[in-house]
């Protein structure tokens, strides 16, 4: 634990090579490097962390160490991506929402064992799940127990192929344990919740654009991806509710990596990257870090406010191991709720 406390198809697999091939490599000053020293660099990754990449990108590529890199980049839902990679699309660095996004990898032998065992623990990004409503909040949500209440209606990603939606699920269910409520109430209240959800997009920025464009009345989503939306020009509001999950993200560089991979996953650590991140909405990996503003932000001077109870994966479910078995597997309870009220 970190010190901070707390058969993809042949068609769906050309179609991530598509994307990854798609024209948004970025060097130094934001376009395609077409000099024979460049360095093209491959980044697969989660939707969510899309426009930070691409900041941090220019700025490491502007130092020794990136100088002449360039990237093509595959953004998507993590699972899909992960498994993407496992069938064979190339990456030199991938990032992903979820520990098991990557662990697949090492299992296949594209990621080193070893990949979190610096003093991060391998997470470059942090936020936590907050509630995402309309301008004005005009339903008055306060927090996770007016999710389940019947004139509300959710969007959340789906967590069959969104990292973001497992995330999203085990805050709310968390909520339950932290008001006392026992795993018999957890579930009751899962299969409300599972009532009420509108939509079950695939990935994190597809709810968000869902939900903009006027589904639901909630959105459950990352701080960082609520903030962005507003940076973006959305107009709504967001909630960081007292009880909450802190939402790690994992990066690593594949085995056969360029050193220039690792050299930028060594800037993203650093307290530039960091900074760089933050701007984006995501809380830094080191507490020590001061960010001062974040547009977008409910107080762009205090951007990210310290919930009453903050969660987390090992301390509160006993790691991704226990809680893959027990939400999320064939025979989890999530898995068996969607079945069974038919938002799968």
């Amino acid at each position: 634990m970190r010190k901070y406390k707390l058969s993809i198809t042949l068609a769906a697999l050309t179609a991530v090579v598509i994307s990854a091939c798609a024209p948004n490599a970025v060097g130094g000053g934001g376009t395609t490097a077409t000099s024979e020293s460049a360095t093209e660099l491959s980044l697969v990754g989660f939707a969510v962390p899309k426009g930070a990449h691409d900041e941090a990108q220019r700025a490491f590529a502007q130092t020794d160490a990136g100088s002449g890199t360039t990237w093509s980049s595959s953004y998507g839902a993590s699972g899909d991506q992960s498994r993407a990679v496992a069938n064979g699309l190339g990456a030199d660095l991938v990032h992903f929402s979820l520990e098991g996004d990557v662990t697949r990898l090492v299992d296949e032998g594209l990621v080193a064992e070893d990949w979190n065992s610096g003093e991060h623990a391998g997470i470059v990004s942090d936020s936590v799940a907050v509630l995402v409503v309309r301008k004005g909040n005009p339903k008055n949500v306060t927090g996770w127990e007016d999710l389940v209440r019947d004139d509300i209606q959710i969007v959340t990603p789906n967590p069959g192929s969104s990292g973001s939606a497992r995330w999203n699920i085990l805050g709310a269910y968390g909520s339950v344990l932290a008001a006392g409520g026992d795993e018999a109430a957890g579930e009751e209240y899962l299969r409300v919740f599972f009532t009420n959800i509108a939509a079950l997009p695939g990935s994190g920025r597809d709810a968000t654009t869902a939900f903009t464009s006027g589904t639901g009345d909630v959105l459950i989503s990352y701080e960082n991806e609520a903030i962005l939306a507003r940076q973006n020009g959305e107009d709504f509001d967001y909630i960081v509710p007292e009880v909450t999950l802190l939402i790690e993200n994992p990066a690593a560089v594949t085995v056969d990596a360029k050193p220039e991979a690792k050299a930028y996953l060594d800037f993203l650590f650093s307290p530039d990257g960091q900074q760089i991140f933050a701007s984006k909405g995501f809380r830094p990996i080191d507490p020590s870090i001061t960010v001062d503003n974040v547009e977008g932000a409910n107080d762009p001077a205090n951007p990210f406010p310290t919930p009453r109870v903050l969660q987390t994966i090992d301390e509160t479910f006993g790691g991704w191991d226990a809680v893959n078995k027990k939400f999320f597997g064939d025979d989890g309870l999530v898995t068996q709720i969607q079945t069974e009220i038919g938002k799968q």
